[in-house]
């Protein structure tokens, strides 16, 4: 994990559960004698990312509907902390912080995990857009819920299924950098076969229905094409907001998808693009990032945006 990543440690129950109390009832004892939960009980996972958003990210209170995607946080922070670093390459070697800084959360989801840990681990705001209703309205009750979060996030609703960008980013908007976590399958389908891999590599068996613990509606977890056609998408539309953003960046999950990910933004011209490796226990994945703007364009941005006094 990231050197500034706050879960690089196993987690502690004992303060944990006193800022959540619910907590204890699935907390257990692992094969090594220490404390953990059933990372197979969808609740558990729930309850578990409600303590660690209130001790480590100061929120009084958070909840999402049943059945929507409850992601794992390290994972999350991670992916918000590669951010800061990269930001910092154009600062002077530091993280720029405050409210200077704007940041587009292209699928907030009804968790809108990664405005959290944005805002409060570097004062960031946030535009969180999704194409889901019930998404935004958990997202926005959240952020209602929480003083922390006043003023730092906003979440628009995106009414059309094939735009990205169009009708979220507002005419003389600007961002600093937009952040995504593509749906991973191609289908239903694929995404129940996905499951059925994670838990017999995890279980030694098969289970025909398995309960996916992280949950997930359809349009966190598939869409027509998979991770590759969506990142492909995404790249061509923010061509088309090119002055708009100094830095688009996306997951991307597959290994077998960076090649063609990279290939499209050679193709699409560009001015500079790379890949940032993470990694999460066994799991490794990846940041694709990229600006259409000149090493000169990029100075100016950030004399006139962040050394604003």
């Amino acid at each position: 994990m990231h050197p500034l990543n706050k879960h690089r440690e196993r987690y502690d129950f004992k303060i944990l559960i006193p800022l959540c109390p619910e907590l204890a009832e699935f907390v257990i004892e692992n094969i090594h004698g220490g404390e953990t939960i059933d990372f197979f009980n969808p609740k558990a996972v729930k309850t578990l990312n409600k303590a660690l958003l209130m001790h480590y990210y100061g929120l009084a209170d958070w909840d999402i509907p049943e059945n929507y995607l409850c992601p794992p946080i390290p994972g999350r922070a991670d992916y918000i902390h590669h951010i800061a670093e990269m930001l910092s390459r154009s600062n002077f070697g530091n993280i720029p912080k405050g409210d200077k800084i704007k940041c587009l959360d292209v699928g907030v989801g009804a968790n809108c995990v990664y405005p959290i840990i944005g805002s409060s681990e570097y004062g960031w705001t946030f535009v969180g857009s999704d194409i889901d209703e019930v998404a935004i309205e958990s997202a926005n009750k959240i952020i209602d819920a929480n003083p922390s979060l006043t003023g730092k996030i906003e979440c628009r609703l995106q009414p059309k299924l094939d735009e990205t960008f169009f009708g979220i980013i507002k005419k003389d908007e600007f961002f600093d950098v937009t952040i995504c976590n593509p749906p991973f399958h191609a289908s239903a389908e694929d995404a129940l076969a996905g499951s059925q891999r994670k838990v017999k590599n995890l279980k030694g068996k098969k289970i025909a229905d398995p309960v996916l613990n992280f949950g997930g509606q359809s349009n966190e977890l598939w869409t027509e094409g998979g991770e590759r056609r969506f990142i492909e998408d995404l790249i061509k539309q923010s061509s088309q907001y090119a002055k708009s953003c100094m830095w688009y960046t996306t997951l991307v999950s597959k290994q077998s998808n960076v090649k063609h990910t990279l290939d499209v933004l050679s193709k699409i011209k560009a001015a500079e693009y790379k890949t940032i490796p993470m990694g999460q226990g066994n799991k490794t994945s990846r940041i694709v990032v990229w600006t259409f703007l000149s090493q000169e364009e990029k100075k100016k941005w950030v004399k006139d945006r962040w050394t604003k006094k």
